[in-house]
């Protein structure tokens, strides 16, 4: 804390020091900028983008940032600022034009950087001289205006901030519509239409040719941002669609341009319009992977570029179109361009820069580069033997925009000039004073400026600071030498008065296709039969899907607006664009669930067989005789019938199969839980006829009575099954409702209630039996058969009340498996719990089975 406080002390000392001894600003510092200079009474600024800076200086913000080193030189450009040296001579020599007034220019180059740019613009605004001494500022302004800068984003950015002291600048090449905004730049004005004509004019293109499916790639600047906005909103308005949207990186990144071509080669989009200044990264890599087959529509940045108009794009980007801006004819520019020299004021360094660049040679030439052959210029070299786009004037497009800027600022200050005292437009009736002259006053003159150029074209500004819209239409045709050529085939004027905004010249259109016609750009391809057509929500209408036809859908012909149904019993092929009969499915013998629950059928009835076969073989041992034998076979029995029933369950539903499987599981289980009952009553009526208390209890439960007890019980779920089968018997039924796709053939129960009324009969006789075992759980153990009873009946509890759940939620023929595995699960329950221990004793310890032993047992435990 006390070291930042200071700092700012010292610092603060400094400032005031400086302030109370020097009575002059000085300079700061210097930018190391490249550029031209004349002198003159008045200055006029330019910004140009004569080289391209590909690297920029690392910025630690710990040093100072390393001054730029701008590279690859652009002739195309250079003539533009030329041009303003031409037009600033041009008019100097104009008696008529601001007599008497000899006009300056300070040029330089913004290498393509916004950091560039705004420190050049920052310089012109600002002066270059070492110190200023009059603190009044009286005087003209260093410069009274600025033309450029080219690039959209960086007017914004220089306009941001000019724009507060009102210094107008004049743009020959920024296109961007958010520079429209009056309030944010009230000084920017351009001789290039705004993007939002240029949208229009290349929407006109598009629907000439009936393109309403196209790409679209912009830079990632304002210039590329606003103008695809704008672009968006105009193809919604004409009815296309666009098929995909990118951002070409900033930096050219390898892996987004990568990126970016593998969309374009994916989309069935044959139009691919573009937004940008720098188009060659993009390019390169898709010759390298051999995309072609594109139609191109250029912005009017890239339309008459040089840098894309060699041999080796010609299979990429012949047959393009594009806008251009208007082009124009300036007499006298291309003797006065080969007639450039260039001298030793270190001002004009760009002058020397494209000395070498254009005769290979160097003004400052070393031993080692003379030994490899290199020469030094001399200054003296010939122009005229030279063919570049420097000399070439065929089709001046944006130094005809600059020739426009440059008279418009001298014609908006001649008219200042013309002002009569006592007339004048600011306060007071005054006018501004030439050697006192505000950049506002100039700006308020340069609104109103109105004139022809000697190529015929009118000159003036909307409210906005915008130019006149009027574009020719470009074609890129191949040259002999395998080259590219921008021709005009056409012009979009909104202003003409024939109300034809768009005039081509169709037979001198080329294009680079096989067919040598315009390609079809369709934003969707025809929907196959088995799909429907889907607008896209939010596109219009030309856009929509091709959506699978839903469940039971089919559709059978092309680009059909609808699916139909297919009818109950039938379902949609594999490509839904017929019907076919829907697949039954039912538990069957075949299949591996039916028979794995088949066979566990058929092995509780063995082992039902097995037991039986044990106990008549040992009829008369006191394990078999105990509790009455003939209540054990009763009860194998059943279970025997439990077991078999399940068979009923397996295979395609029938009438009778539906009406008895039900009935037989019921009655079946009624007849084993009521014998089991009919054991537990004996049970408690043995051990009550052991007491002295209760020696009669057996005479009122004897065999008669255990017979005529089950026959009771069984008939009244006999009775139950009967009404049931009467009055809503179960018959088969195709369910379409589990798996729409197939039908699943299985028994309806007809009656909830009637079902219901049979499993709860049952549950009532197994709940009953469960508490009468659980009662006489602690008898003696020569009567423990109670003990067996009671884990039996837990069993049998558990399974079926799980059972409940399960069947509802099961689907189709699943359910009927869980019905038949609550049928085996209780019966096999039932079957080992009583069982299995008189078989254990039986088999394995016979010396166990005696009455003797069972009796031995008992008196032990008393």
């Amino acid at each position: 804390m006390w070291i930042i406080l200071n700092i700012c002390l010292y610092l603060s000392f400094n400032y005031i020091s400086a302030t109370f001894i020097s009575d002059s600003c000085q300079l700061q510092g210097r930018f190391k900028l490249n550029g031209m200079y004349q002198v003159g009474d008045l200055i006029i600024g330019g910004l140009f983008e004569v080289q391209h800076l590909k690297v920029f200086p690392e910025l630690t913000f710990r040093t100072e940032p390393e001054l730029p080193q701008c590279e690859e030189f652009y002739m195309a450009s250079f003539q533009q600022a030329l041009t303003m040296v031409f037009a600033i001579n041009e008019i100097n020599n104009n008696n008529d034009l601001l007599p008497n007034i000899t006009l300056g220019y300070q040029i330089y180059d913004n290498c393509l950087r916004i950091g560039v740019a705004f420190r050049a613009a920052i310089s012109l605004a600002s002066g270059t001289e070492e110190s200023f001494s009059d603190l009044n500022c009286t005087g003209p302004p260093p410069v009274i205006g600025i033309v450029g800068d080219p690039g959209s984003s960086q007017s914004i950015a220089i306009s941001s901030v000019l724009g507060l002291f009102r210094v107008p600048m004049v743009s020959y090449y920024a296109t961007c519509s958010c520079l429209s905004d009056r309030k944010k730049y009230p000084s920017f004005f351009r001789t290039i239409p705004s993007d939002a004509f240029q949208v229009r004019a290349m929407v006109q293109i598009l629907r000439h040719f009936g393109w309403t499916w196209v790409g679209l790639l912009y830079s990632d600047d304002d210039y590329g941002i606003y103008a695809a906005q704008s672009f968006q909103q105009e193809m919604q308005l004409f009815g296309g669609c666009v098929a995909f949207s990118e951002i070409l990186p900033y930096d050219n990144n390898h892996r987004d341009i990568h990126r970016i071509v593998g969309v374009i080669q994916t989309s069935t989009a044959k139009v691919v319009v573009a937004f940008s200044t720098d188009l060659s990264s993009l390019m390169d890599e898709l010759l390298s992977q051999n995309v072609t087959g594109r139609q191109w529509i250029a912005s009017e940045a890239w339309t008459t570029t040089p840098v894309l108009q060699t041999p080796q794009y010609l299979p990429l980007l012949g047959g393009t179109l594009g806008i251009a801006i208007r082009h124009g004819q300036i007499q006298g520019l291309h003797d006065f361009l080969i007639h450039l020299h260039p001298d030793n004021n270190p001002k004009n360094s760009t002058i020397k820069i494209f000395w070498e660049k254009i005769f290979g040679c160097k003004f400052e030439a070393v031993d080692e580069q003379q030994e490899q052959g290199g020469t030094k210029c001399s200054g003296q070299e010939d122009l005229s033997s030279t063919e570049t786009a420097y000399t070439d004037v065929s089709e001046l497009r944006a130094s005809y925009n600059v020739y426009k800027a440059v008279y418009a600022l001298a014609y908006a200050l001649h008219d200042l000039m013309q002002c009569e005292e006592g007339k004048g437009p600011f306060s007071g009736n005054s006018c501004a004073s030439i050697t006192n002259l505000k950049p506002w006053q100039l700006v308020h003159y340069l609104q109103k400026v109105n004139f022809t150029t000697g190529f015929g074209d009118r000159v003036s500004f909307d409210k906005n600071g915008d130019a006149l819209t009027i574009y020719d239409v470009m074609n890129w045709h191949p040259r002999s030498d395998g080259s590219i050529v921008a021709r005009t085939v056409g012009v979009v004027d909104e202003g003409a008065t024939t109300g034809k905004v768009l005039t081509l010249d169709e037979d001198a259109l080329y294009w680079n296709f096989e067919t040598k016609k315009p390609p079809q750009s369709v934003c969707s391809e025809s929907c196959p039969p088995g799909t429907r057509r889907a607008r896209r929500k939010g596109f219009p209408v030309c856009c929509f899907d091709c959506l699978p036809c839903g469940d039971g859908e089919i559709s059978n012909t092309t680009n059909s607006p609808e699916c139909v149904m297919c009818s109950d019993e039938f379902w949609p092929s594999p490509k839904n664009d017929h019907c076919v009969p829907k697949e039954v499915e039912f538990l069957s013998y075949e299949d591996p669930l039916g028979i794995s629950l088949t066979t566990a059928s058929l092995l509780g009835t063995s082992f039902c067989a097995l037991v039986m076969v044990i106990f008549a073989h040992h009829r008369n041992t006191p394990v078999v005789r105990a509790n009455n034998s003939e209540l054990s076979f009763l009860l194998l029995l059943s279970l025997k019938l439990c077991f078999l029933c399940v068979l009923l369950f397996i295979g395609r539903p029938q009438l009778w199969t539906c009406q008895l499987r039900h009935a037989v599981f019921g009655i079946s289980f009624v007849l084993c839980i009521s014998s089991i009952l009919v054991k537990t009553m004996v049970v408690i009526a043995v051990f009550k006829s052991s007491r002295p208390e209760g020696k009669s209890a057996i005479k009122w439960f004897g065999s008669k009575q255990q017979r005529g007890t089950i026959l009771a019980l069984t008939s009244t779920q006999v009775a139950i099954c009967t009404v049931w089968l009467s009055t809503a018997s179960p018959t088969p039924h195709k369910n379409n409702q589990y798996i729409r796709s197939k039908i699943v053939y299985e028994c309806a129960i007809g009656s909830v209630a009637g079902f219901s009324v049979l499993l709860g009969y049952i549950g009532l006789l197994a709940a009953a039996s469960f508490l009468l075992a659980f009662m006489a759980r602690k008898l003696p153990d020569n009567f423990n058969e109670a003990k067996f009873i009671t884990f039996s009946m837990l069993i049998f509890c558990a399974v079926w009340i799980t059972f409940v759940p399960a069947y509802v939620s099961s689907p189709g023929k699943y359910a009927v498996a869980v019905e038949i595995f609550a049928i085996l699960a209780s019966s096999f329950g039932l079957l080992v719990a009583i069982f299995a221990p008189k078989c254990y004793v039986i088999i394995l310890h016979p010396e166990r089975n005696t009455k003797k032993a069972i009796m031995g047992r008992s008196t032990q435990k008393k």
